[in-house]
C-alpha cells in the first residue's frame, strides 16, 4: 500500500512531510537508486510551475539524486506535460514535475514520468517509498557537480515547435480572439507564445506569477473572471489552465463555461465522424456527468468508465487500445499525440476542429445536456473504508434508490486531499442537493471532521 504517494504523485504542504528537505532529499536518491537497476548512470529532467517553494524542492531533490551519481537538467518553468514529452523526446531517464497542480501555493508536490513520458508504475513508487520509508537508508553524501546541468533553455522551444506540429493540416488562427487564462502557473509563457504563434488575437490573464498567486482566484478552478472577459472583449473563445497546465476549461462566445465532459463529447464525434475515434470508444471517470453518456449513446459511441484520476483513464485507453479519454475537471488524453493529459494541446485541437466544421464551440457543445449536479466536498481526519461506516453506505443505498436510473450518487475520498467528496446528479436540483446534503452530514457524523490549517 502507498503511503506517500496519492492518485497524482507525492503531495502535500511544502517544508511539512514529505516535503521537507530531509525527506525530499531521500526521495530524490530513492528515484536514482531505482533507476540505476536498468541505467548505470540515470538521467533526469526535473521542472517546475511557479510556487515559491518550487525552487527549495527542487534543490533538495538535486542534492539526493546527485549524491548517487544520477545526472540532472533543469527545465525550470514548464507545464507537467512538457516534462512527460521532452523526458521521451529527450531520451531522459525519468522526468520529475514539481507541482500540486490546482492547489493553492502552499501545498506542493512531485509527479514522476518514466522514460516513455508515462507516470511511473505502482510498483516503482511502491520501491521508491519502501527506501524513502527505511529508516537504514543511507543518507545522501557529497554530490558530483559535473552531473549538473543548468537550465537548458532550449527545452521550452522544443515544446512549443512539438505544440504547433499537432494540427493534422497548417492551422492558422487568424481572425480569432482566444482568452487564455494562464492561472499565474506553468503556463504563463509558453501558452500565449504558442496561440500568437497560430495567428490569434491572443488576450492573457493571469501571467504574473509571484510564487504566491498560483491558481488564487483564477484559472481552470475559477474561470468566471475569463468568462466575463470573453464575453466584454467578444472573444470567440476562452480558455483556462490550472497550476501545471495538464487540463484546460473552456469558455464559449456566450460566457458559458464548458468541462471536460463537453470537450470529450466534442472531440468524440468529430474524431468518429472522421474514422478516427480507435474502437469509437471514449473512456472517461466515475465523476463525468450523465449528459455525457446519453449524448454520446445518440452518436453510437461507447462510453468505458474509470475510476477518479487521468491515471487510470490513461491505464484504460492503453489497455483497450483506445485513443480518447479525460476527466470532467479538464484533463483530456489524446494517445495519438501525448503520454498524459495537456491543457494547451487540448486547446489547439478544439480550436482545430472548429475551424475545420466552420462552426462555432458553442453550437458544438450544445450536443450536451448536461443533468444537474452537486459536489460537497468534506474535511475529514481519517479514510476508513466505507464498508467500515454502515450508517454512510446506508444513506447511499437509500438515496440511491430513490434517483433510480434518472441519477446517481458517488461517494470517494480524494486522493490528493483530505477530503471525503460526495456527488450527485438528477433532475431537480433542489432534490439532489437535499440529498448531498444529507450524506454529508453522516459522514461528517461518522468519521468527524477537521478544518484545513489555514494560510
Amino acid at each position: 500500500m502507498r503511503r506517500l504517494s496519492g492518485t497524482d504523485g507525492i503531495r502535500g504542504v511544502a517544508g511539512q512531510y514529505p516535503l521537507d528537505t530531509s525527506t525530499l532529499e531521500k526521495i530524490g536518491a530513492a528515484i536514482t537508486l531505482c533507476l540505476k537497476k536498468e541505467h548505470p548512470n540515470p538521467s533526469i529532467l526535473i521542472g517546475r510551475d511557479t510556487r515559491e517553494s518550487g525552487l527549495s524542492i527542487e534543490k533538495s531533490l538535486v542534492k539526493g539524486i546527485l549524491s548517487f551519481q544520477g545526472r540532472v537538467t533543469l527545465g525550470s518553468v514548464l507545464p507537467t506535460p512538457a516534462i512527460a514529452y521532452l523526458t521521451k523526446m529527450r531520451e531522459f531517464d525519468a522526468g520529475i514535475s514539481i507541482s500540486a497542480s490546482h492547489n493553492p501555493y502552499q501545498d506542493n508536490g512531485i509527479k514522476i514520468f518514466s522514460c516513455e513520458g508515462y507516470k511511473i508504475s505502482d510498483k516503482m513508487e511502491e520501491e521508491i517509498e519502501a527506501l524513502v520509508l527505511d529508516k537504514n537508508f543511507p543518507p545522501p553524501i557529497a554530490q558530483n557537480p559535473i552531473l549538473y546541468k543548468h537550465v537548458d533553455e532550449s527545452l521550452i522551444i522544443d515544446y512549443k515547435n512539438y505544440l504547433l506540429s499537432i494540427p493534422e493540416s497548417p492551422l492558422s488562427l487568424k481572425g480569432t480572439k482566444v482568452v487564455l487564462d494562464c492561472a499565474q502557473g506553468a503556463t504563463y509563457r509558453i501558452a500565449p507564445s504558442v496561440f500568437t504563434s497560430l495567428g490569434a488575437e491572443v488576450h492573457s490573464l493571469f501571467v504574473e506569477p509571484d510564487g504566491r498567486n498560483i491558481n488564487q482566484s483564477c484559472g481552470s478552478l475559477y474561470p468566471q473572471c475569463l468568462a466575463s472577459e470573453v464575453q466584454r472583449l467578444g472573444a470567440d473563445m476562452g480558455i483556462a489552465f490550472d497550476g501545471d497546465g495538464d487540463r484546460a476549461i473552456f469558455v464559449d462566445r456566450k460566457g458559458r463555461i464548458l468541462d471536460g465532459d463537453y470537450i470529450l463529447m466534442v472531440c468524440a464525434c468529430y474524431l468518429k465522424a472522421r474514422g478516427k475515434l480507435s474502437g469509437n470508444t471514449v473512456v472517461t471517470t466515475v465523476m463525468s456527468n450523465l449528459g455525457l453518456k446519453r449524448a454520446l449513446q445518440q452518436e453510437d459511441i461507447k462510453l468505458l468508465t474509470t475510476k477518479v484520476g487521468d491515471r487510470y483513464v490513461l491505464s484504460t485507453i492503453l489497455h483497450e487500445g483506445l485513443n480518447l479519454g479525460g476527466e470532467q475537471s479538464g484533463h483530456i488524453i489524446f494517445a495519438d499525440h501525448a503520454t498524459t493529459g495537456d491543457g494547451i494541446l487540448t486547446s489547439i485541437k478544439v480550436l482545430e476542429i472548429t475551424h475545420c466544421l466552420r462552426q462555432d464551440l458553442s453550437l458544438l457543445a450544445d450536443g450536451m445536456v448536461k443533468y444537474p449536479q452537486v459536489l460537497i466536498n468534506i474535511p475529514v481526519a481519517t479514510k476508513p473504508p466505507w464498508k467500515q461506516l454502515p450508517e454512510v453506505v446506508a444513506r447511499i443505498r437509500e438515496i440511491q434508490r430513490l434517483l433510480g436510473e434518472m441519477g446517481r450518487v458517488v461517494v470517494r475520498y480524494s486522493g490528493t486531499e483530505p477530503l471525503a467528496r460526495v456527488m450527485i446528479e438528477g433532475e431537480d436540483l433542489h432534490t439532489i442537493k437535499l440529498y448531498a446534503e444529507e450524506i454529508a452530514k453522516v459522514i461528517k457524523k461518522s468519521i468527524g471532521a477537521t478544518k484545513r490549517s489555514q494560510p
